[in-house]
């Protein structure tokens, strides 16, 4: 009976330790809210957007579809839509469509960067509602591409600048505005930018580029708007598997076909997923945001030393952002076999898309996939690639600038720390800087959200100019 009784007892002591923790999760202090009013011509902001929006400036992997005299003519547009900047700040072109701007603060400390690109995604203009780069505005809303992939921010950053050396403003330290016109297609014009600050010696105190954004519902049992702040971005390989036969007549085949040694491995592999790793990114978005979850969430974020395992199966089983937050991720999106459909194929492949986590590698997730498959006549081809960022600093004084400038624009919104699971040009900076954060200056609704890379991509015109106002408050602390 002494057994039971002590069994009780510690299952008693264990449900006191969880409630006692979740009671003390307690929401912690968010950035001072000021009351503080931003001013500028926001006809005029978005007049500047709709010429970059009207500017085709699609890439593409093959470089003879892109039309060049459109990356020229949006060039040659930036005098005229911000005036100012070219009147006082340096201006100079980088190769692969860099353009680098410095304005020159009081002092020479170390220096802020703000990044965007200018280059969109091809467009399947036939499904779209209305023409793509006609930068129509009807509604309260702005259509075309580009104009949230990332003109919006573009614009954002240099009609801002436009502002407040219009006002009179100089910054106490030198601020630069780095842009490339191929991030799209993983161009070099971000490496040469960071190339050019290496050379000069220049280590810079903040860095921001495109990442999270202002969204809803996006945490469980949180129900205020949260601002999702990059500090870190996932790595990325495009895997091949492929089987070689003899081939021959559909109508005598051998037990197992290329394709069905494909399937069998795809299926392995799905089920068989990486391994969970709560990474500081993920770790510091529990904290922050499940402080202000329901009981029930706020009891697994407080006692993760206990439901990690729980968290691991849900993750598991539902997929998703969540899951995608705290795993090496695999997607199989192309496969190709035979040209004939009573043909056994000399050869079959499909490819996989892997984002790699923090914690892994791009050699160590081929290696899991070469032991999960188990299978010798499964080749594995390493295509294109790269390494998980550098993780960014949050206990420091760049964090708190980006924070502060997020929370006294978009009032009322949570602010935290998250792993971005694309990649952007931002990643580069990691070699000079740990102090790099992933954030677009908008508010975005599930349905915009979706049109990113997709049809009828538009922005409604008071979040462009949250855009204009963000960039306004970060380059007063700056």
């Amino acid at each position: 009976m002494w057994i039971l009784y002590c069994f009780l007892a510690a299952v008693a002591i264990l449900l006191i330790v969880i409630l006692i923790r979740t009671l003390r999760f307690k929401p912690a202090a968010q950035p001072e809210i000021f009351d503080d009013e931003v001013k500028f011509d926001d006809s005029e902001s978005i007049s500047a957007l709709q010429q970059l929006i009207c500017c085709k400036t699609v890439s593409y992997y093959d470089s003879t579809l892109e039309d060049e005299a459109e990356f020229k003519k949006l060039i040659s547009l930036l005098p005229s839509l911000y005036p100012d900047v070219f009147k006082v700040c340096e201006y100079k072109e980088l190769p692969d469509r860099a353009l680098l701007f410095k304005w020159a603060g009081k002092n020479r400390g170390e220096p802020t960067v703000l990044m965007a690109h200018y280059d969109v995604v091809p467009v399947d203009e036939t499904s779209w509602e209305k023409p793509p780069f006609d930068a129509i505005i009807e509604d309260g809303v702005l259509w075309g591409r580009g104009s949230l992939d990332t003109k919006v921010t573009f614009n954002g950053v240099l009609f801002a600048a436009n502002t407040l050396i219009k006002q009179g403003y100089t910054p106490e330290n030198d601020i630069y505005f780095a842009f490339s016109g191929g991030e799209e297609v993983n161009g070099n014009g971000a490496v040469n930018i960071v190339n050019y600050f290496k050379e000069n010696g220049i280590t810079p105190a903040l860095v921001v580029d495109e990442g999270g954004a202002v969204v809803e519902n996006v945490f469980p049992g949180v129900s205020k708007p949260c601002a999702m702040v990059g500090i870190a971005e996932k790595g990325m390989l495009n895997l091949t598997f492929s089987v070689k036969s003899n081939g021959g007549h559909a109508s005598s085949p051998k037990p197992h076909t290329p394709i069905g040694v494909l399937s069998a491995a795809c299926c392995k592999v799905e089920n068989n997923p990486f391994k969970m790793h709560i990474t500081k990114p993920a770790a510091e978005m529990f904290d922050t945001l499940g402080r202000h979850s329901n009981f029930v969430f706020r009891m697994i974020f407080a006692n993760m030393w206990l439901f990690k395992g729980v968290l691991n199966m849900i993750c598991k089983k539902s997929g998703g952002e969540l899951n995608a937050l705290l795993r090496t991720t695999v997607a199989f999106t192309q496969s190709e076999g035979s040209s004939a459909p009573n043909v056994i194929p000399p050869k079959a492949t499909m490819t996989a898309n892997l984002r790699i986590n923090p914690k892994d590698t791009v050699e160590g997730a081929v290696e899991y996939i070469r032991k999960t498959i188990n299978d010798d006549s499964v080749e594995l081809i390493i295509g294109s690639n790269m390494q998980p960022s550098r993780v960014s600093q949050t206990n420091c004084e760049a964090w708190n600038k980006v924070a502060s400038a997020v929370a006294n624009t978009w009032k009322g919104c949570l602010v935290s720390p998250y792993l971005m699971v694309q990649c952007s040009d931002s990643r580069h900076w990691g070699v000079i800087s740990d102090k790099v954060y992933r954030f677009s200056a908008m508010d975005l609704t599930k349905e915009e959200h979706a049109s990113i890379h997709g049809h009828n991509e538009k922005i409604r015109l008071q979040t462009a100019n949250s855009a204009v106002e963000f960039y306004i408050r970060l380059m007063k602390k700056c």
